[in-house]
């Protein structure tokens, strides 16, 4: 199941729609600190196994 450019434009309509568009640089920034943190914690998982 792939998403394609339709659904994605629909999907973030939907975003808009329910936190406006004011807050949309404040979730990416949360979204892009949490996959950080998430990378981080791999990356230190994998050097403890080692």
């Amino acid at each position: 199941m792939r998403l394609g450019v339709p659904e994605l434009l629909v999907i973030l309509a939907i975003v808009i729609l329910i936190f406006g568009a004011s807050r949309l640089p404040e979730l990416g920034r949360g979204i892009g600190k949490g996959i950080k943190n998430f990378k981080d914690a791999t990356r230190e998982g994998a050097d403890k196994q080692d």
